[in-house]
């Protein structure tokens, strides 16, 4: 009845197969195996034929989601490689490698490869993700920092690291410091990237003390940043 939707849902769900790194051609055994158990199931020729063309269809709509949304990014958070996850990052221009670790897009459904690896319990990606966004670069034109990138597509990260990955709040604290590498009269300038922990995206408070007062862990109540 609403066929844009149950596409859009069906887009979703094939993101989500991107996560779990299932192979499109599990595919189509799976269709000749559906078919084959409805067959012995009933003597309605229209009934089946209208089945088999259906799961045909829904199959070929989940091996085009999953062929477009599996990144090379994603392929090394399937195996919670921070290797390769640093050498697929590598391959993405300066100005977009940000988004490359934050945003996978496939229609109208999206996937952030950053929560997914949380999610998954794959740690050293996640911990190569967040390092690789929270380094300052630069060429010629500007510099690029994935700080205010991460909080507007993850205003909500403070709070996710702590249910799901308690230990990767040091390495996210550790990334909204730059410290210089020249010392002068014995000192060195060090500065502090605490504007979303304090300032949310409508200007109210943001929830990060909060959360991480919750959180009841005193590691990350003393650091630096908080």
């Amino acid at each position: 009845k609403e066929p844009k939707k149950m596409v859009e849902d069906l887009s979703a769900m094939g993101l989500r197969h991107v996560g779990y790194g299932i192979p499109t051609d599990m595919f189509g055994p799976f269709v000749t195996a559906c078919v084959q158990t409805v067959r012995e199931m009933t003597d309605d020729l229209p009934a089946e034929e209208a089945f088999r063309w259906s799961l045909n269809l829904i199959s070929r709509i989940l091996c085009r989601v999953i062929t477009e949304g599996s990144t090379i990014v994603m392929k090394a958070i399937n195996v919670n490689s921070a290797k390769l996850l640093r050498k697929a990052v590598a391959c993405a221009p300066r100005g977009k490698r940000a988004m490359w670790v934050l945003n996978v897009q496939v229609g109208t459904q999206s996937i952030s490869p950053l929560v997914w690896a949380i999610e998954t319990g794959s740690l050293d990606a996640s911990r190569a993700i967040l390092v690789d966004l929270l380094t300052i670069r630069a060429d010629r034109d500007r510099y690029y920092y994935g700080m205010d990138t991460l909080f507007e597509r993850h205003p909500d990260i403070i709070q996710r690291l702590c249910l799901d990955a308690p230990g990767l709040l040091k390495t996210l604290l550790d990334g909204l410091i730059w410290r210089s590498r020249v010392t002068q009269n014995g000192f060195r300038r060090v500065n502090y990237y605490v504007k979303h922990m304090l300032v949310d995206k409508q200007g109210d408070f943001a929830k990060a003390s909060e959360w991480l007062v919750s959180n009841n862990d005193p590691e990350p109540i003393c650091h630096p940043v908080v």
